[in-house]
């Protein structure tokens, strides 16, 4: 299988590197005029797979939203990842996964084989009962071609507490960004093995750059710009994956005007680690 970041480096190029989020929390159904239901979940989601999976280069599907309606908002999901691979877009499961043993294997079975029927290009993992328990995710990775996007520094405000703990010289966040950066060693275009970046995070002293992309959630509503990521990312911006979602979401439920909004975001991170 071709590499995850030789795929993720060919879509950036070719669609950019501007990343959906399908989020279909409850506000936004209701934004659109929809119930809180499954029925409504679906045309939601698959209105915005319709939309964006066409012109961008990665949509990233919250499980969370489907999950919460049982076996039929998983259901939603499958067709999510499938019509949105089927138009060309990289699919992303933001899904936070993290354990042990089988357990974390079973998880890498679910998201990173291709014959299963959630099998994505790539998930978001938490790497707190260690990085090596993400082993299993890793390893799946390399035999089928996916990536892993692994959280080091996050915007929410819980997060330093543990993310900036130190042990030493080293802060937890930098023995992620560390393991990273081993496991994308040699790697070329770009490694397939990523870290989550919140764009409103601040100045950092930590090294970003681990060969590997950065998907970084916070861009847009949420007070993230361009300029910043800039600033504090410095080289490892070019492998930047700026995502939004209710920038764009809350432009359905016309297509058209969802599309738009995809574009206008693409647009405006082109330039970013140019």
């Amino acid at each position: 299988m071709t590499p995850f970041g030789t795929r993720l480096a060919h879509a950036i190029e070719e669609r950019g590197r501007f990343c959906v989020g399908i989020d279909p929390h409850a506000a936004l159904l209701h934004e659109w005029g929809l119930d809180d239901d499954v029925a409504s979940l679906e045309r939601f989601a698959l209105t915005v797979v319709e939309a964006v999976a066409p012109v961008v280069g990665i949509v990233k599907p919250q499980s969370a939203f489907y999950e919460r309606f049982g076996s039929r908002g998983i259901a939603v999901l499958e067709r999510v990842v499938e019509e949105s691979r089927a138009a060309g877009a990289l699919v992303l499961m933001d899904a936070k996964r993290g354990d042990i043993g089988s357990t974390s294997q079973a998880y890498a079975d679910a998201y990173l084989d291709p014959t299963s029927p959630l099998g994505c290009d790539a998930v978001t993992a938490s790497p707190y009962l260690g990085f090596g328990s993400l082993d299993p995710m890793l390893e799946a990775c390399r035999r089928h071609g996916g990536g892993l996007f692994v959280l080091a520094l996050t915007s929410n405000k819980e997060g330093p507490e543990v993310q900036h703990a130190r042990t030493g010289d080293t802060s937890v966040a930098g023995t992620v960004l560390a393991h990273l950066r081993a496991a994308n060693a040699g790697a070329e275009p770009v490694g397939s093995f990523g870290a989550v970046v919140g764009a409103t995070i601040g100045d950092t002293e930590e090294d970003l750059d681990v060969n590997g992309p950065l998907l970084v959630p916070g861009f847009g509503a949420q007070g993230g710009t361009v300029d910043d990521m800039a600033r504090i990312f410095g080289r490892a911006s070019r492998w930047a994956l700026p995502s939004s979602s209710r920038d764009v979401l809350r432009a359905g439920p016309d297509v058209g005007a969802l599309r738009d909004a995809a574009r206008r975001g693409n647009d405006a991170v082109r330039g970013l680690g140019a």
